[in-house]
């Protein structure tokens, strides 16, 4: 077993910022909820009742299937450890790493045009 530093809790609130919430970012990178996934794994590996603190709102059954589809695509691994309960981890590969700063970038554009994507979407309704 590797000796690592654990990372931090992560907050419950993580998501809860207007400026780079999954609604708000109109980008997808696998699926709807990689992203979140991403940012959640970015500090190192976590567990997946770890993982369900920021992403309270994605049921456990969307959780594992998100997952599921980034361990297939090689974002990233599934470590399981026979261990009595047994426990396992999720941590980015170096592929999955790969997509921190293209992410980065869609945050900080999101940030800019955040406001023009809103009035396009209340135009768009109010066709």
């Amino acid at each position: 077993m590797i000796d690592r530093p654990t990372p931090a809790p992560l907050p419950a609130d993580l998501f809860d910022r207007p400026d780079c919430a999954g609604a708000a970012v109109p980008f997808r990178v696998g699926d709807k909820w990689t992203g979140v996934v991403l940012r959640c794994l970015e500090d190192g590996p976590r567990r997946f009742t770890e993982l369900r603190v920021p992403l309270h709102w994605i049921t456990p059954k969307v959780l594992t299937e998100t997952l599921r589809a980034m361990e297939r695509d090689g974002f990233l691994t599934r470590t399981a450890y026979d261990e009595n309960p047994p426990r396992v981890e999720y941590e980015l590969t170096g592929l999955g790493r790969s997509l921190l700063a293209p992410l980065d970038a869609t945050c900080e554009w999101s940030r800019t045009h955040l406001h023009e994507v809103a009035v396009a979407r209340e135009q768009y309704l109010a066709k």
